[in-house]
């Protein structure tokens, strides 16, 4: 199974997701400025869902894993969280990642902001797992807000031991072009998402132009799923 756009996708983050699940949900990070997607849907839908905390309080909804076995296709596992964030019980991801390796059919896609974590649990994923992380430019002087820095995800992400790998350029921040394609060469992706922020977060932004450069230059050694393109805000 790989990594294509699919017509069924219901999710807006990545084309190729055929559906999703939040055993987990909350995150720390507050990235982007508090402009978080995630958290933004989780503000707008607490209510409506019951919950009365707040989304930087991670939850987790054991009684949800029971939906594993039914799932296929491609399914990203907490899309409404950080699974592997630094404060996130070990027990609630062993629990999540014992439920997926019940499941050889769908392809499970694992992203997070902390893939240094990723190293605890090697031995616990399904061989059907996608593992990826965030990495919105090479620049750490922009801010990382409350997750590691992109020194450290990148590093991570070089010597993790995992045949397949998805990085996240999104929202893409301003970069060094060599060295920024230098260090995704290196990761060995198998895909790279790359997109502009859609959330009004006043990020620093490449221009359009750059960004275009970027991708046909990826392109010359991964495949490249190109998400929402426009003149950074900076023009």
């Amino acid at each position: 199974m790989t990594l294509e756009a699919s017509k069924s996708s219901k999710t807006r983050m990545f084309r190729f997701i055929d559906g999703t699940l939040n055993p987990v949900v909350g995150c720390v990070h507050e990235c982007y400025n508090g402009k978080c997607w995630a958290k933004g849907v989780f503000q707008s839908r607490a209510k409506y869902w019951g919950f009365d905390w707040g989304f930087t309080e991670p939850h987790f909804f054991p009684e949800r894993l029971k939906q594993v076995p039914k799932l296929a296709g491609n399914v990203f596992i907490c899309d409404m969280a950080d699974l592997f964030g630094a404060v996130v019980p070990s027990e609630w991801v062993l629990a999540v990642l014992g439920a997926c390796r019940q499941n050889t059919r769908a392809l499970f896609f694992f992203e997070t902001k902390n893939p240094a974590r990723y190293s605890e649990f090697l031995d616990q994923f399904p061989k059907n797992s996608v593992l990826s992380t965030t990495i919105e430019t090479n620049r750490d002087e922009y801010g990382s807000w409350n997750a590691p820095s992109r020194a450290e995800r990148i590093a991570i992400m070089k010597s993790l031991p995992w045949p397949r790998k998805h990085i996240s350029v999104e929202p893409v921040m301003d970069f060094d072009m060599e060295q920024f394609l230098e260090e995704i060469r290196s990761i060995g992706p198998e895909l790279v998402s790359v997109g502009y922020d859609n959330y009004q977060a006043n990020l620093v932004e490449p221009s359009l132009e750059k960004t275009t450069r970027f991708i046909e230059q990826l392109e010359t050694f991964t495949r490249v799923e190109r998400k929402e393109l426009r003149r950074g805000t900076n023009e």
